[in-house]
């Protein structure tokens, strides 16, 4: 063989050897490995609680004996990289994927913010999973490159991304996992989707698509979870739906479908879990769903279905039935009882009627029932129990007639009880006082008789008793004093007597004490100090005695008192003046004495009539109290003499020693902005800024009450003193800049500014009636707001936002929307005040303009996005004016105490709303929690009150969405407030 043809030989031998080596020294290199790895540690990522302290070149076995590293075995080459949970920040480290024996690579639950290039995440093809969700990245999805070739699973859930799903997310073959849940995607939901056959989970849940679901959909037979709740669906629900053989879990729950439940849904022969509460549904169940044997849990409440409950649906083997807040009706059939799984059973708030299967409860192991708001009549089944694993049941609002079974005391896993507003009778089963769980007993409003006994005391995590309007007998026994934790206790209309137990003060977590109405004697116990929660104290019509206890002034929160209708004596106590009342009664007693100043006014008058021993000096038709005796007009003018030069000494040192500190410049130097028309000067503000004046002191200054010359009254801000670049120029310069070019009735007018050396002042319109904050939170003793004048103050606030937000241009975002910061005139008229923090927006700034340099606003009001991005918007005074609308119905502070550890009023209205039988967001967790315990304590709605609380309620969870993008604008809450 010549040499030339051994070197052609040869060549292409060598070249192959190579190349195979290089590829062997790429793959199964343990040195470039550490090197990309330390790269991306040391220059992308932020560790702050280095969790990656073991990445270091000297380990034994490194990189695989690193955090977070899995190696392959047979060659140590990195195979996966698994870093979730560590706290992470930094952008996407894309560099991790140079390590081309990467498969799976895991960033979940981190901190890792920026955008998803296209670009970046191409250096991921190589990939079978793909997981970064619960990060912080924004902007639009990337487009995938065709090389995603062995792509399996690919999860970008909550994060932030916009805008549409990209047209190469259609081009996985392989994928059988796609999780893109709660961002902030629109548009449709694409049709390409359907043609990803391999797919066996599509989650899309928690995106504000506004889209009708594929029609396609039923392509996907690999399908094993279709979860879309939360995604504003519209439209029907596909007929192709019935395709899916292999579906486990299907939950369109919380959208806006519409139509009829297609009775294709027979076809689902896998489906364990069908959701599809809080829809639009209309029409009957489809009678197909009996097919559905595998099924443990089917809810479709929430909707608008009606028609009766068929026999073979009733008798599906599921564990959790869900029919509530529908308009079925009809009767349940027996066959319901005959079901072996059956543990939840939700058919509250439907037009169900008849007796209610009598063998229910034998045959299954239920925890939950509530039949409440039908109408039901007939006997309880008396074996709802007869398993006992019972622990919520709820019958109220129905006609059930006879008296509560006997099996039922046996029943000692109940820990919540509703059976109020029946007609039962005959004593209530022993156990239910005593059940050691058990934290609500509700049975008032039907025809129950016999006693409380002393075996109550077992009961010690009773929270609630509510046993009004029966034929209860007997004494309340000194045992209810170790219900340590009880908070309401209302057995008012019944036929208790004898004396209350003197400890009944120690329970000082009572909030709600109502016994009026029984044949109670003795005095009312005198150490009520220890309840600094009680709001209500009705005592009325029963036999007191004794005077009133003079420590009932010194409980902090307590708003109502009725005392009516008793043998009370003695004086009324001075004390009471000092309460911040909603009701208040004393009438038709043996009450005596001159009726305290604070009490001596027509308004008080119906309160008072019926004691013939009290006295008035000028209220009619109360006895005129007699003339004190005469002192010495010699001693009345010495005194007179003296008060006059003490007044007039301390009023010349008040004004010298306030204008020496504030004026010490010349007046020559003012500068004086007149924002509207004024009949004063300056000379009338300076002269009154003095200590008598001053009616409130905050974070930015002080506040003056003035009258001027004019008659007129006008509040004057003293900004705290600071020099001019500091946070008092900002303030005044924000808010003479803001309020000195807007016009709106309920926005704040200001009249004046005021700028010396050392000094900036501000002069507004006089709001008689001081702040919201004050009203609802006791600040301002004497006045209470009634839920219409509330309702109002919403209306006029919410619009006077929606003119700063939407007329105002460029937009004011107010910055520090809170009830302290809305003002209320002689008619409790609002006017939005306080704008030292506000912002005008332009919408076409570059990017990061918007930012703040710090958090402003105050604690419980700031929105969630705003803590940590520092940005602002409209949507940031939206979630303020959320939390305000809260306050005004619940009447609670935004961090009160009552909330618990870690909770704001926010989070506290949403568990108790999400787990009410109105649910508002998701299936109810507890049903037989009723919505209206959130409703101010010192209110008293009627009817339709309650139904605009509860549609003001809703606005309120919409404001207050943690999503910006969930929450309405300020027009569209004075639309929904409006309507």
């Amino acid at each position: 063989m010549s040499s030339q043809k051994a070197a052609v030989l040869v060549a292409p031998l060598l070249s192959l050897f190579l190349f195979v080596s290089c590829v062997v020294s790429v793959v199964s290199s343990p040195k470039r490995d550490v090197a990309v790895l330390l790269r991306v540690k040391n220059n992308q990522l932020d560790e702050p609680n280095n969790r990656l302290g073991d990445w270091v070149e000297t380990s034994p076995n490194a990189p695989c004996d690193w955090t977070g590293i899995t190696c392959d075995p047979q060659n140590g080459a990195v195979v996966s990289i698994d870093l979730s949970n560590l706290a992470l920040a930094g952008p996407f480290p894309a560099n991790f994927c140079r390590i081309p024996t990467l498969q799976n690579l895991s960033l979940s639950n981190n901190n890792l913010n920026g955008s998803l290039s296209s670009t970046s995440i191409s250096l991921c093809s190589h990939l079978i999973s793909l997981d970064l969700s619960s990060n912080l990245f924004v902007g639009k999805l990337p487009e995938l490159s065709p090389g995603f070739t062995n792509l399996t699973a690919l999860d970008l859930s909550f994060n932030n991304f916009t805008g549409v799903i990209p047209a190469s997310f259609g081009r996985f073959p392989a994928l059988k996992i796609l999780r893109l849940i709660s961002n902030l995607l629109n548009g449709p939901i694409p049709e390409f989707l359907t043609n990803l056959n391999e797919l066996t989970h599509l989650e899309l849940a928690d995106n504000p698509f506004e889209s009708p679901l594929p029609s396609s959909i039923g392509n996907l037979t690999k399908l094993e979870n279709l979860y879309f709740a939360l995604s504003k669906l519209v439209g029907k629900i596909p007929e192709s739906i019935g395709n899916l053989v292999s579906l486990i879990n299907l939950d369109l729950s919380d959208n806006n479908l519409s139509g009829e439940i297609p009775s294709t849904i027979g076809g689902l022969k896998s489906v364990v879990q069908i959701e599809l509460y809080r829809n639009q549904l209309s029409g009957e169940l489809p009678r197909t769903l009996s097919n559905l044997t595998s099924v443990v849990k089917l809810d479709v409440s929430q909707n608008n279905l009606t028609g009766n409950l068929p026999a073979s649906i009733a008798g599906m083997p599921v564990q959790e039935l869900g029919l509530n807040d529908n308009s079925f009706h009809g009767e349940i059939p027996e066959s319901l009882a005959t079901n072996p799984n059956l543990s939840v059973l939700k058919l509250f708030n439907n037009r169900f009627s008849g007796k209610l299967p009598v063998d229910l409860g034998r045959n299954s192991d239920l925890t939950l029932v509530d039949f409440s708001y039908n109408e039901f009549v007939g006997p309880l089944p008396p074996l709802l129990c007869h398993r006992k694993k019972l622990e919520h049941l709820c019958t109220f609002g129905n006609k059930l007639t006879g008296p509560i079974p006997t099996s039922y005391g046996d029943c000692n896993s109940l820990n919540y009880i509703r059976m109020f507003a029946n007609n039962l009778s005959g004593p209530v089963p022993g156990g239910f006082w005593s059940f050691s769980g058990l934290t609500s007993l509700q049975l008032e409003n039907n025809n129950f008789d016999g006693s409380i006994p002393p075996s109550i005391s077992k009961a010690r995590g009773l929270m609630a008793i509510r046993i009004a309007g029966n034929n209860l007998t007997g004494g309340v026994p000194k045992e209810i004093c170790l219900l340590k934790e009880l908070l309401y206790l209302d057995a008012s209309r019944n036929r208790f007597s004898n004396e209350l137990p003197s400890c009944i003060t120690e329970l000082n977590k009572l909030q709600t004490l109502n016994l009026e109405e029984n044949m109670l004697t003795g005095e009312i116990p005198k150490s009520v100090g220890s309840w600094k929660d009680l709001t209500e104290l009705s005592l009325s019509r029963n036999d007191f005695t004794g005077e009133i206890p003079s420590e009932l002034g010194d409980l902090p929160v307590l708003t109502y008192l009725d005392l009516n209708g008793n043998s009370l004596s003695g004086e009324i106590p001075v004390e009471l003046t000092k309460l911040k009342l909603n009701k208040f009664n004393l009438s038709n007693n043996k009450l005596e004495g001159e009726v305290p100043s604070g009490f001596n006014s027509e308004f008080f008058l119906p309160s008072l009539i019926g004691n013939p021993g009290l006295c008035s000096p000028d209220l009619k038709p109360l006895q005129k109290c007699p003339k004190p005796k005469r002192v010495s007009l010699y001693v009345v003018g010495v005194l007179a003499a003296v008060a006059l030069v003490m007044i007039g000494t301390l009023i010349w040192l008040l004004k010298r020693k306030t204008i020496c500190i504030l004026f010490s410049k010349k007046q020559s130097t003012l500068k004086i902005t007149s924002f509207q028309r004024v009949g004063f000067n300056e000379e009338d503000l300076l002269d009154s800024l003095t200590e008598e004046n001053l009616i409130g002191s905050g974070g930015s200054g002080q506040v003056y009450k003035v009258k001027i010359k004019s008659g007129e009254t006008v509040a004057v801000k003293r900004l705290w003193e600071g020099n001019k670049g500091g946070d008092t120029e900002a303030l005044f310069r924000s808010e003479v800049e803001t309020l000195g070019r807007i016009r709106h009735a309920n926005v704040v007018k200001l009249l004046v500014s005021c700028v010396g050396e050392d000094f900036r002042i501000l002069v507004y319109e006089y709001m008689e009636n001081g702040s919201l904050g004050d009203l609802l939170h006791g600040d301002k003793g004497g006045v209470l707001l009634n839920w219409a004048e509330r309702f109002s103050i919403a209306v006029g606030a919410a619009s006077g936002l929606a003119y700063l937000h939407h007329d105002c241009i460029p937009p004011i975002v107010h910055r520090d929307v809170k009830s302290n910061n809305i003002l209320l005139d002689e008619e409790f008229g609002p006017r939005v005040a306080d704008f030292g923090l506000a912002k005008t927006l332009q919408h076409n700034v570059r990017e990061g303009d918007g930012a703040m340099s710090r958090v402003a606003g105050s604690c419980g009001y700031i929105a969630p996005e705003y803590a940590y991005t520092l940005r602002v918007n409209e949507k940031s005074d939206v979630y303020s004016f959320g939390v305000v609308l809260l306050e005004l119905i619940t009447g609670k502070r935004p961090n009160d105490n009552s909330f618990g550890e870690n909770k704001d009023i926010v989070k506290w209205v949403t568990e108790v709303a999400e787990s009410s039988p109105q649910e508002r967001s998701g299936v109810a967790t507890n049903p037989c929690i009723d919505w209206r315990q959130l409703i101010d304590q010192r209110l008293n709605p009627s009817t339709s009150d309650y139904k605009e609380i509860e549609k003001v309620l809703n606005v309120a969870l919409l404001c207050t969405s943690a999503l910006p993008i969930s929450r309405p604008s300020m027009r569209r809450v004075v639309e929904l407030l409006k309507k």
